[in-house]
Formats: structure tokens, sequence, C-alpha cells
């Protein structure tokens, strides 16, 4: 536990800290569980629009310090090389 006044204040905002990134982190997976649904579904364009609605939520996960850049960069661009392999064999 916490001894001084200043650890005990910093605790506090440690909890709400989490409880803020907890929610974020949710949010950040529903989206790619959309993407990933969409992507099993087989339509491309439900894809595409569930992969650019993602995005931006992703981005603001980096800028919020949720999850790392490199990390984002590398789901973003898996996500999109599946969803455009959903394209070449749907044409």
């Amino acid at each position: 536990m916490a001894n001084t006044t200043q650890s005990q204040k910093r605790a506090r905002q440690s909890e709400a800290r989490y409880d803020v990134n907890k929610a974020r982190r949710s949010r950040i997976r529903t989206y790619l569980r959309k993407v990933e649904e969409a992507i099993a579904g087989g339509d491309q364009a439900v894809a595409a629009a569930a992969l650019r609605a993602a995005q931006p939520e992703l981005a603001r996960g980096v800028s919020k310090g949720v999850l790392h850049k490199n990390t984002v960069s590398r789901k973003i661009s898996r996500l999109a090389a599946r969803v455009n392999a959903l394209a070449a064999t749907t044409v």
C-alpha cells in the first residue's frame, strides 16, 4: 500500500489510467474482430469498409500510448493484405 500522499495520488491516477486504457484496448479489439469477421464472411467490400473504420481506432491507440506504433503498423499491413487477397479471389 502507498504510504505518502503523493504515492497514494499516483496509485489513484494509475487505477484511472488502467480503466481508460482497458476500455480503449477493448474498443480496438472490437474493431479488429469486425474486420476478421468480414474477412471470414468473404465479402471484400464489407471487409474493406471494416478495415477503413478500424484504422483510425488503431492510430488513436498509438497516440494514446495503448499500443506500440510498429504493432499497429504490422496489424494494419497484414489485415490490408488479407482484404486485398480476398478481392483477388473473388475476381
